[in-house]
C-alpha cells in the first residue's frame, strides 16, 4: 500500500539545504521513494496558511519504506542538518479512504 511523507519545512537557516537538496533524494529512492513535489509555491485554498518555506511530498511502496528512510544511518547527517536549520514537520499518510466511498482507493 502506498505511503506517502508530507514534510512542512521552515528554513531558519538554509546552510544545510543545498547538500540535502543534492543528495537526500538518492537516499529516499534507495527505499522505493520517488518526490512528487519539493516546492515553496505553495497556495492556501482554504484555511490558514502553512507558513513554511517549503513543502516536499515523496511517494513510498508502504509506511514501512517510508519509516525505513527516515532511520537510514546514511540519511542520519542530513535529517540533523535539517533539524538543526529548519523547524520541520513529517506527516504520514497512506493511500486509503477513510470514508470508503472513493472506489479506486482501499477503505481505510
Amino acid at each position: 500500500m502506498a505511503a506517502y511523507l508530507i514534510a512542512d519545512v521552515t528554513v531558519t537557516d538554509d546552510s544545510w539545504v543545498p547538500e540535502y537538496a543534492a543528495q537526500v533524494h538518492e537516499i529516499a529512492a534507495r527505499h522505493g521513494g520517488r518526490y512528487l513535489s519539493r516546492s515553496g509555491n505553495v497556495d492556501t485554498l482554504e484555511g490558514k496558511p502553512l507558513g513554511g518555506t517549503l513543502v516536499a511530498l515523496i511517494e513510498f511502496p508502504s509506511k514501512d519504506a517510508a519509516r525505513a528512510f527516515a532511520g537510514d544511518p546514511d540519511y542520519a547527517r542530513f535529517a540533523k542538518a535539517r533539524k538543526a536549520g529548519s523547524v520541520s514537520n513529517f506527516h504520514l499518510i497512506d493511500d486509503t479512504d477513510l470514508a470508503g466511498g472513493i472506489p479506486y482507493l482501499p477503505k481505510g
